[in-house]
């Protein structure tokens, strides 16, 4: 049966079809589930090739003529449906990735079944990638806020580049470097602010992280109290109960998802002193 399904893996992707497998176990067995989203190489996706040089400008100006057309041979468009998976805990780790339009989340599974969300990713980050140069599974998984569009680059092809281009890979060890000082800058802030300032740094990372609407205070995102409240590492009734105190306090409005900030400087002031 397994050697099926691996067959049907294999002549999927021919076919320009992603497939996942999805296995869940019990005591006594297990179901497999097969999971299809469709894969347009780039010159498919839009009809004409997508303009690499504006849509990954950082990578794109590091690269030469023959780098560059490695990259346009190799990168391939999927796009994801709100709340849909983009990859997983535990999946082998194949490609970098480049969110080209939407939102997306990196989070990670707890106890008794809360996830924590660890990053919040914007048009143009890269992710994915850090378990590949660990050689190591996804600790990680990933998923879409919002309808978004993401760019696929085999790691086997980045992994020759950066061999090749000294540029590219200090490229690389920045982003890194950035990504881990980030990290380490919230787990203190996790672990040692308050409900309320946890809950402030949050809304002020959503607002820098994917800036406002047009009336200059609505934060450009919709999240559920869920995600706010695993994003700031508190319990939903917690997330719920402080949002509403700062409403009461006229520091933010809300109106369903929609957050409006209207004391930005007394938010910043709450999540300074945590």
């Amino acid at each position: 049966m397994i050697a099926n399904l691996r067959f049907i893996l294999k002549e999927k992707k021919k076919l320009g079809i992603a497939t996942r497998l999805f296995f869940y176990f019990s005591d006594n067995y297990y179901i497999c589930v097969l999971e299809h989203s469709s894969i347009a190489p780039m010159s498919e996706y839009n009809k004409e090739p997508l303009d690499l040089s504006s849509s990954l400008p950082e990578v794109w100006r590091m690269l030469t003529d023959i780098e560059r057309s490695h990259l346009r041979e190799n990168a391939r468009v999927m796009q994801f449906k709100k709340n849909e998976l983009i990859y997983i805990e535990d999946e082998v780790p194949k490609d970098l990735m480049c969110l080209f339009e939407g939102k997306v989340k990196i989070y990670k599974s707890g106890v008794g079944g809360r996830s924590q969300i660890i990053r919040i990713i914007r048009p143009v980050m890269y992710f994915g990638y850090r378990a590949y140069f660990a050689r190591e599974s996804y600790v990680t998984a990933a998923s879409a806020f919002e309808a978004c569009t993401v760019c696929f680059i085999p790691m086997t092809l980045i992994e020759k580049l950066i061999r090749g281009n000294g540029d590219l890979s200090m490229f690389f060890i920045q982003q890194l470097s950035l990504d881990l000082g980030i990290a380490d800058q919230r787990v203190v802030n996790l672990t040692q602010k308050h409900v309320r300032g946890r809950l402030a740094e949050s809304l002020i990372v959503l607002r820098e992280t994917y800036g406002l609407e047009e009336d200059d205070a609505t934060i450009n995102i919709y999240l559920a109290r869920e995600d706010l409240a695993s994003l700031s590492n508190m319990t939903t009734s917690n997330a719920i109960r402080t949002l509403s105190n700062f409403v009461n306090e006229r520091i933010i409005a809300v109106d369903g998802r929609k957050i409006k900030i209207i004391d930005e400087e007394r938010l910043r002031k709450i999540s300074r002193i945590g």
